[in-house]
């Protein structure tokens, strides 16, 4: 049934890391967004569309708000949603004392189940409307899961972690388990409805070189399915994986010997690659997933987003929440920390290039550009609607606001789910703040 919401609307046209953001961001004071069968089938003014929509069509109008692309999530590890704000420890200490103790119990489908219902219903509640997901290493995590991102109609990416080492002895798969449970998996999920099969590596010191050898066959045997990881998050981190395979150079280098570098292939964190690691990013298409509430969490450090776009060598960068050791399922307040990165790396992040990075720019990271993080005629109708006067500070500030830039820069800076009025998937309306 043909639907329709009414009111200001950003969204983007092309990377403003590349060009003018002038001439990317598409900014309608009053739009009217008519959405039929999970799919956008017009945009643009209010006064020129609203005439011509057939009698009955309901119009929501949203005042004092602006209408966005739904947020897209690259890199989020679900069973940790009972660990965030786990006190202290860095990386290595932290998957020790806290994600391995908690993803043990996602043996037991119930369980996964329960949180995989808590995980997504925040989402929604924070606009996220698509998400690139760790399971754990068992397979009935991944199906409990999809079954309930499913009910949602969401678009999401998620897949079993391959880890046969440095681990304790009930997270630990086998080379050919890796290879065979993840194929199970990705033929009965990939595809299915909105859902995606992503390969999953949890990062290169858990995986022998047998097993990557394995998860290098299930790329090539799977070649539309998106791959994911992590790479140099922490110093310790990286100079573990150099001891581990010296022969390959770099962190990076590890992925790229056993063919899982590819267009469709994001890689968590990235904070200490080198230029040669970012020519390697650059050539092969893959991405990184900018995780800054997490990297700060854990000490590990900040990514330099404007020297990941540059544009002599630009490669493709998504936004992230990272959950457990991310502190938000709010892609404001990860967007507030993507700021403040920025800052200490001698750069400023605009609202506008922001806001890309969390819509359109997470799109592009992922292979997805064509479906979602756009807000134009034959795109999948996934939409969040910010209240730009959503607790009485910010409506407070919002006095004294300038334009629609500082508008967004308020509500990356001082939002959070409040600020949420709606979230709408494929069309749908799944969460709704009153």
């Amino acid at each position: 049934m043909q639907t329709a919401i009414r009111g200001a609307m950003l969204t983007f046209k092309d990377d403003p890391f590349q060009r003018d953001l002038k001439d990317c961001m598409v900014y309608e004071s009053d739009a009217l967004i008519v959405m039929d069968g999970g799919k956008i089938t017009a945009v643009g003014k209010a006064s020129d569309l609203i005439a011509a929509l057939p009698a009955g069509v309901e119009v929501t109008e949203y005042k004092n708000s602006i209408i966005v692309p739904g947020f897209i999530d690259s890199h989020v590890h679900y069973p940790q949603t009972q660990i965030i704000g786990a006190y202290g420890e860095q990386l290595l200490d932290w998957l020790n004392n806290y994600t391995f103790i908690a993803e043990q119990q996602f043996a037991q489908k119930e369980h996964a189940t329960e949180v995989a219902e808590v995980f997504l219903r925040e989402q929604l509640k924070n606009g996220v409307t698509s998400a690139t997901v760790y399971c754990t290493v068992y397979p009935q995590s991944v199906d409990a899961f999809f079954e309930v991102a499913s009910r949602y109609n969401m678009r999401v990416q998620a897949g079993k972690i391959c880890m046969d080492r440095f681990a304790p002895e009930a997270l630990l798969d086998t080379p050919q388990r890796a290879y065979d449970e993840s194929a199970a998996l990705a033929k009965k999920w990939h595809g299915n409805g909105r859902n995606e099969y992503v390969i999953t590596p949890r990062f290169a010191p858990t995986s022998t070189p047998e097993q990557l050898e394995m998860v290098g066959q299930l790329a090539r045997d799977f070649p539309t399915a998106l791959i994911q990881s992590h790479v140099s998050e922490n110093v310790n981190e990286v100079e573990w994986v150099k001891s581990l395979y010296p022969e390959c150079g770099s962190y990076t280098g590890v992925y790229h010997k056993y063919g899982l570098m590819r267009e469709r292939a994001i890689y968590g964190h990235g904070i200490h690659l080198t230029d040669e690691e970012l020519d390697i990013f650059a050539d092969t298409k893959a991405a990184v997933a900018h995780c800054p509430t997490s990297n700060f969490f854990l000490g590990s450090g900040a990514f330099n987003v404007k020297k990941a776009k540059d544009p002599s060598r630009p490669i493709r960068v998504g936004l992230a929440t990272d959950l457990g050791a991310g502190t938000s399922f709010s892609m404001l307040q990860t967007l507030n920390e993507a700021y403040k990165a920025a800052q200490l790396n001698g750069n400023a992040l605009s609202a506008g290039h922001a806001f890309y990075l969390a819509s359109r720019g997470t799109a592009e990271a992922l292979g997805l550009a064509d479906k979602i993080g756009t807000i134009a005629p034959g795109f999948e109708a996934d939409l969040a609607v910010i209240d730009l006067h959503s607790t009485p500070i910010i409506d407070y500030r919002m006095k004294y606001c300038k334009d629609i830039e500082e508008a967004l820069f308020i509500q990356m800076t001082m939002g959070d789910d409040r600020a949420i009025a709606a979230t709408y998937v494929a069309g749908n309306k799944v969460y709704g703040r009153d």
